[in-house]
């Protein structure tokens, strides 16, 4: 079964402009699936770089390749071209021959300066993510939604994630197997090996630090002294993890350097089910940091980039988007009740007057209030969805 992307629109729209798209994202969250699925539409041929003959034949000359594979196509889709050599200047090579050419790739080592500055101009680059909570509905066959049945979904959908074949599969024990080998390949592969990291235990401790400390302010000097590893060592994984889509850094919202924390982001999981594994911690009942980890994941998916607010005294907001130069704070809670409004955000409203808020809830009665100006939107993951994608 196949599910339609929320990046499908967007595709289609820079599909006609250039000749290069990119689709890049975590190992399984479906870029290969997608890709082959559009693909359809043309005369198409489809390349695995895993493969040793077509990566070689890549590598060593790109003219016999161009012949070998991509005459006669009007699109070729190239799987996990981060491992072959000199990318970015035989890709431009073939786009500047016309070539229409779909890749993937499950690092973001395919976007730094080596690759993508010969690709300026020629390329558009779209991030896909494991499912929404829209396309894990439409896996499910949800078409239509009770309070309970969204309720059920978002805490399955937290649990276990949204990489295409956990929310597919139906067994309990088997979604955890699938997420620990995803999990292995993910470490071992697309961390260790393409960012040449040798001391894999440590990496692993690391990351499980990370798991079990989701949503924290990152201290490096805390994490360096309590997992016993050098600051320079730290910010090669820590990049090397972000990079591979296994974790997000989340930056803080300042305007006021000396009243608001600057440079410390906070640690989330690109996928909830993932961090669960990784933790082996699957809660039975709602879990608050989790819950806050998955909203950042829906409005990532969303297209937004969201950041946190933070001033020294402590007074937070969890999440803050720009939307049409608007900036909109994210307050998130378990339970929320119409009109109850936590000191933070209230300081928020009060210092930066925006025009609306909401406060997103796994459990809550819909209704509105308004604080000095500000329209104050309580409502479900749903709801926030339906309010941002206007």
């Amino acid at each position: 079964m196949y599910v339609e992307r929320e990046i499908n629109e967007h595709f289609k729209k820079v599909a006609n402009i250039y000749n290069i798209i990119a689709v890049v994202g975590a190992r399984q969250a479906g870029k290969t699936t997608f890709l082959k699925e559009k693909a359809k539409e043309f005369n198409s041929s489809y390349l695995f770089f895993d493969d040793p003959d077509v990566r070689g034949l890549f590598n060593d000359d790109i003219k016999k390749f161009e012949i070998q594979y991509l005459e006669n196509h009007n699109v070729t889709v190239l799987d996990e071209v981060q491992y072959c050599k000199d990318a970015g200047i035989k890709l431009k090579y073939l786009a500047d021959k016309g070539k229409k050419i779909w890749i993937t790739s499950s690092s973001e080592i395919i976007l730094g300066t080596e690759i993508l500055s010969y690709l300026v101009g020629r390329v558009s680059i779209i991030r896909l993510y494991p499912f929404s909570l829209r396309e894990f509905l439409l896996a499910k066959g949800q078409k239509e939604v009770t309070h309970s049945i969204l309720e059920r979904s978002i805490w399955e959908h937290i649990t276990y994630g949204g990489y295409p074949r956990v929310v597919m599969n139906n067994d309990t024990e088997i979604k955890k197997i699938i997420l620990k080998d995803l999990y292995d390949t993910m470490v071992l592969k697309d961390v260790a090996m393409t960012f040449s990291i040798e001391d894999i235990r440590t990496l692993e401790v690391l990351i499980k630090y990370l798991s079990v400390n989701v949503g924290g302010i990152v201290s490096y000097e805390n994490i360096s002294r309590d997992i016993k590893i050098s600051f320079q060592t730290l910010k090669k994984y820590l990049d090397a993890l972000e990079k591979s889509y296994v974790i997000i850094r989340l930056s803080p919202f300042y305007t006021n350097k000396t009243k608001e924390i600057t440079k410390q982001p906070k640690i989330y999981f690109v996928d909830t089910g993932l961090r669960n594994v990784i933790a082996k911690s699957f809660p039975p009942e709602m879990n608050g940091l989790l819950f806050e980890n998955y909203i950042l994941l829906e409005l990532i998916k969303m297209g937004f980039s969201p950041k946190y607010w933070r001033t020294k005294s402590k007074t937070e907001v969890d999440f803050l988007i720009e939307k049409e130069n608007i900036t909109i704070p994210i307050e998130v809670k378990i339970n929320a009740e119409v009109g109850n409004v936590k000191r933070s955000m209230r300081s928020f409203i009060d210092y930066y007057r925006p025009d609306k808020a909401i406060v997103v809830a796994y459990k809550c009665k819909k209704g509105e209030m308004n604080i000095e100006g500000c329209t104050v939107i309580f409502t479900d993951v749903q709801g926030m969805r339906d309010i941002l994608l206007l």
